[in-house]
């Protein structure tokens, strides 16, 4: 994904009681800016009095002039928007990482199958792609890091949708380009949901996102222990 042509520089300063809004400080004036994220930032990471790049929203009816984009981290960053983690698996699906569904030239975004709506589904081999993220200063990151009900949900319905013969991946990507490792909880909730969709055939697979000069881009393939 190339990175945006404009992006600007400020300093985070707090994130407010809506969890999709934040205070940036940006060439010395206070300006609420857009969370891209479904879980708090300060659940994962220390941002006040950080650093952080921004890049102006897309929509002129868009309540904020600017979102989150990424937080500098020893000569990388962390991307901080969660959403932009589907784009890049999305822009990366041709790549041998994902060989094992077959043709793969027809993609649609969340695309509704008996109620459950994919983040991203292949066509030519009916397969539905999940995608979470996860945020960690750690080599090894934890995965869940928090409890979803949405998550659970979804798996319930994915298991569905298998056994009526669709295929399925779910795809972990790290947001920190350093993180070496996935490590499972076995004992949440999420993993429990998730044992019958592995034993029906879905894909677990976890990434690593990483940035160049010019673009966003899928780092690594980790292992998940």
């Amino acid at each position: 994904m190339q990175l945006p042509v404009k992006i600007i520089r400020g300093i985070f300063i707090e994130e407010l009681k809506n969890r999709f809004l934040c205070s940036v400080l940006i060439d010395d004036t206070l300006i609420e800016c857009y969370v891209p994220s479904s879980c708090r930032l300060g659940n994962f990471l220390e941002l006040s009095g950080k650093q952080v790049l921004l890049v102006p929203t897309q929509s002129p009816k868009a309540r904020t002039r600017y979102a989150l984009l990424a937080i500098p981290y020893k000569r990388s960053y962390i991307l901080l928007n969660t959403g932009l983690s589907n784009k890049i698996i999305e822009e990366s699906i041709k790549r041998r990482y994902f060989s094992f569904m077959g043709k793969r030239n027809q993609l649609m975004r969340e695309h509704v199958i008996d109620g459950y709506k994919s983040d991203l589904y292949v066509k030519d081999s009916d397969t539905l792609i999940e995608i979470k993220s996860v945020i960690s200063l750690n080599r090894v990151a934890d995965f869940p890091t928090v409890f979803s009900e949405r998550s659970l949900m979804q798996l319930n319905q994915i298991y569905e949708l298998l056994c009526k013969g669709h295929h399925a991946a779910f795809i972990i990507t790290s947001l920190n380009p350093y993180v070496k490792e996935i490590h499972m909880d076995r004992d949440s909730k999420l993993y429990e949901a998730m044992q019958p969709c592995l034993e029906k055939g879905m894909q677990l697979m976890a990434f690593s996102i990483g940035f160049s000069k010019e673009e966003i881009m899928i780092k690594n393939k980790l292992p998940i222990l």
